[in-house]
């Protein structure tokens, strides 16, 4: 790791964090107050992988921990071995005039590290026959019971948490599938 992008919150802009990075010889950079964009990249994949994977409920017990902590690395094969995604690519101008984005490929990241060329080829093997011995249904299955856990562990608390607050917080079930019996 060769440098940390983080907004102003004091969970990480504290001295504690400054002086572990320092001794790693860590790049270390923060977001500037009242400008909502330098941290958009970093608070988007907040959204898109966080809260669709570990929804908006609150987690403070030793085994949601537990749970969380089998749940990101699946989230992180599903996403690095499994999913293409496209990156921009550069402008084009339609006949009106109008600018608009283009985007290369879809391809997943592996696709991508491997394209780079910045791999030795034992490290290339080695990625692939990862890739090669994981099974996608057997990830996704996996991550939805780890997900019904962690739902039936938390709903309760957070719904009582969120009962006490004035300020109404984001819709905590949205991405929970409920499932029925048959």
């Amino acid at each position: 790791m060769t440098g940390l992008d983080f907004d102003n919150g004091s969970e990480f802009i504290n001295h504690d964090v400054i002086a572990w990075a320092a001794s790693r010889s860590i790049f270390f950079t923060r977001a500037r107050p009242y400008k909502k964009n330098d941290q958009a990249t970093i608070e988007s994949k907040n959204n898109h992988l966080v809260r669709r994977y570990g929804f908006y409920w609150r987690y403070d017990t030793p085994a949601e921990l537990t749970l969380l902590n089998q749940l990101w690395p699946l989230v992180n094969d599903r996403m690095n071995y499994f999913t293409p995604t496209k990156k921009p690519a550069g402008w084009a101008t339609n006949p009106a005039g109008r600018r608009r984005r283009l985007y290369d490929t879809p391809r997943t990241p592996l696709d991508r590290l491997l394209a780079a060329g910045v791999l030795s080829p034992a490290q290339e093997t080695e990625l692939r026959e990862r890739r090669d011995r994981l099974n996608p249904a057997d990830i996704a299955r996996r991550i939805q019971s780890i997900q019904d856990r962690l739902t039936g562990l938390a709903r309760d608390k957070t719904l009582a948490l969120q009962a006490t607050i004035d300020k109404p917080l984001p819709n905590t079930g949205r991405g929970v599938r409920v499932r029925h019996a048959s």
